[in-house]
């Protein structure tokens, strides 16, 4: 990235989600890339969906209509039943393994450097900060074998996770960001429900409160398809501001409105 950075390319990116928030990332790894983007009159955003669009100019934008902001909590409910990716379901994320196996998103500490940089970042627009983050989780078994697009679910094996991430202010849990990732409908009836089709559901806690859902489909009607090309292109719709902003590593109150104009044709 550093390299593509001083040889004059701008960039966009749905990886190092550190840089979500770089204020609180590597200071090595952040002076690297500034150096890069000054050597190279460049800039670098980092976003997407989750973490991303979901966690902060929407949540952000229903606080403007606050006289008072008391929390704000973030969901991703959905099926990931139609997801092929293999690695990441079942090596990162843990599922169709045995209920005592600790995935790689699950050791200590993973759930934090993930999101935790989104939470910091909604933080900065409430103009709050964040003392420690916290994480916890929870995990139930697969009642019968079935099948996903990704591969088989073993009975007994991991089919439904549950995880928070949540950024203390003041003493007290503030901002939170959720994830229910079930593997097929039925499961885990005591979990929150979707919003229609699977998606996110938001709520500001405040004067007023608000509550927004927010489901998401591609051209086959499918949930994780349209979730998938709304984080590609999040960052798509971002390179003309992206390479019209002054250099440097670029968070989203660094870039105007997005928006998706020019794509009414």
């Amino acid at each position: 990235m550093a390299a593509l950075l001083r040889s004059g390319k701008n960039v966009v990116s749905t990886s190092i989600v550190s840089l979500l928030h770089p204020a609180s990332a590597a200071p090595a790894i952040v002076r690297m890339l500034e150096d890069a983007c000054t050597e190279g009159g460049t800039s670098c955003f980092t976003s997407g969906i989750d973490p991303g669009f979901a966690n902060d100019l929407i949540p952000l934008t229903l606080t403007g209509m606050c006289a008072r902001v008391d929390a704000v909590r973030i969901a991703e409910i959905l099926n990931y039943d139609t997801y092929d990716q293999p690695t990441v379901l079942f090596d990162t994320m843990g599922f169709g393994r045995p209920m005592d196996h600790v995935p790689l998103l699950l050791l200590p500490g993973v759930l934090g450097v993930a999101w935790g940089p989104a939470v910091r970042l909604l933080a900065d627009g409430l103009g709050v900060t964040v003392e420690r983050i916290e994480e916890s989780f929870e995990r139930l078994p697969a009642p019968e074998s079935f099948s996903i697009a990704a591969g088989p679910i073993e009975a007994g094996t991991v089919a439904a996770l549950r995880f928070e991430v949540v950024g203390i202010v003041d003493g007290a849990p503030r901002i939170v960001i959720e994830h229910i990732t079930r593997l097929r409908d039925d499961l885990a009836p005591d979990w929150p429900d979707p919003p229609a089709g699977g998606g996110y559901r938001i709520d500001v806690t405040g004067s007023p409160s608000f509550h927004l859902e927010l489901s998401m489909t591609g051209a086959d009607g499918d949930h994780n398809a349209g979730g998938l090309l709304a984080t590609a292109m999040r960052l798509a719709n971002a390179i003309p501001a992206v390479c019209a902003a002054p250099p440097g590593l670029l968070t989203p109150f660094d870039l105007p409105l997005l928006t998706g104009r020019g794509l009414m044709r």
